[in-house]
C-alpha cells in the first residue's frame, strides 16, 4: 500500500511525516487483525478512505500552531491521528465512548510518538480543554454535535467541521445561516470515492 496519493495532494510532507504515514498503515493492518477497527474492504483502500479523507479538513481549513482540536467520536483515530501527523504543533484531544477503540488510538499514538495527541475514553463531558475547533466524521447529526460542543468551544473558535455524506437537507434545516457545505470533489478533483462526500462547517452565531 503506497502513500503516493498523499504526496500528490500534500507535496510538502517531510521525510519524518511520510515515515509516520507509512508506519501508520502497518499499525492499522496489525490492529485490524486483532480488533475490527476498520472494515476489511476499507482496509484495502486505507490511505484514500481514511488518511486522505481525514486530511481534507486541513485542505479546507489550515490549522495554526498552538490550537487545541477535539476529535469527537474518533473511533480508531480518524480524523485526529492523520491530522496530528500533519500538524505536530497543534494539540489534539481524541474522544470516544468505546474502550477498545481508544485502546487502539493509545497504542498507535505511542508507536508513532505523537506527543501532541491525548486520548480520552468517555463522552464529550469528559473533555477538560477549550477547543479552537471540533472535528468529527459521521458521528452524529449536526444538531446533536452543536449541543454536545457548546461547552468546549472557545468563544472565538472556528466551530465544528464534520466529514459527512449523503442527503443532508433535512439534517441541516435550521442551521443554514451558520453552515457552509463544501463538496470534497472541490478538494480532491480526480478521486471517485469522494463524489458524494462533503465537509460541513458550522460556526456558532457568537463567532
Amino acid at each position: 500500500m503506497s502513500i503516493a496519493i498523499l504526496e500528490q495532494y500534500f507535496p510538502d510532507l517531510s521525510d519524518e511525516q511520510k515515515g509516520k504515514f507509512e508506519q501508520m498503515i502497518k499499525l492499522y493492518q496489525d490492529w485490524n487483525e486483532k480488533i475490527n477497527v476498520i472494515s476489511r474492504k476499507d482496509m484495502d483502500e486505507f490511505v484514500e478512505r481514511h488518511i486522505l479523507h481525514s486530511l481534507s479538513i486541513a485542505k479546507y481549513l489550515p490549522m495554526k500552531e498552538g490550537w487545541y482540536v477535539v476529535d469527537l467520536g474518533t473511533g480508531g483515530g480518524f480524523p485526529g491521528i492523520p491530522l496530528a501527523i500533519l500538524y505536530p504543533n497543534v494539540q489534539f484531544v481524541l474522544v470516544d465512548s468505546i474502550g477498545k477503540k481508544i485502546k487502539v488510538v493509545e497504542a498507535v499514538k505511542n508507536d508513532l510518538k505523537l506527543d501532541n495527541v491525548r486520548a480520552i475514553w468517555g463522552r464529550v463531558e469528559n473533555v477538560d480543554v477549550k477547543a479552537n475547533l471540533v472535528v468529527t466524521r459521521a458521528v452524529a447529526p449536526l444538531s446533536q454535535l452543536v449541543t454536545w460542543t457548546k461547552k468546549i468551544l472557545k468563544p472565538q473558535s472556528k466551530g465544528i467541521i464534520a466529514l459527512k455524506g449523503g442527503e443532508l437537507s433535512e439534517e441541516l434545516k435550521g442551521f443554514k445561516r451558520n453552515t457552509k457545505v463544501t463538496p470534497l470533489p472541490e478538494i480532491y478533483k480526480n478521486e471517485s470515492f469522494f463524489e458524494t462526500k462533503v465537509i460541513v462547517h458550522y460556526k456558532p452565531s457568537s463567532i
